[in-house]
């Protein structure tokens, strides 16, 4: 999806990175997407999980954080749902953020 090699931050599985910035000044890198294989659920990191709260009411069960999005299975969720949000995130980031994070592609 993002074309980038998968690497390993700590125990999340990242593709790509980026450095951000918020009006706080507090700055630091991620990944422009991201995964960690949980034993209770999978978690997907997300810019906000409120910018995909239409998406989410389709996607199938599971649980979120402010940017984090819990699946249990896979197999229960619409797996082009989740790619359509993963897509939109992946954008976002790729566009720099907005007035919250300001983002810079790094890899």
């Amino acid at each position: 999806m993002s074309g980038r090699e998968p690497e390993l931050w700590g125990t999340i599985v990242g593709f790509g990175n980026c450095h951000y910035r918020y009006p706080t000044g507090t700055e630091g890198d991620m990944p422009l997407l991201a995964f960690a294989p949980r034993k209770a659920a999978s978690t997907l990191y997300l810019e906000s999980t409120a910018a995909h709260a239409h998406d989410l009411a389709r996607l199938g069960p599971h649980t979120t954080g402010v940017g984090c999005l819990y699946i249990k299975d896979l197999e229960e969720i619409d797996l082009e749902v989740l790619r359509g949000i993963l897509t939109a995130s992946l954008r976002w980031a790729e566009d720099g953020g907005d007035e919250h994070a300001v983002l810079t592609v790094t890899g």
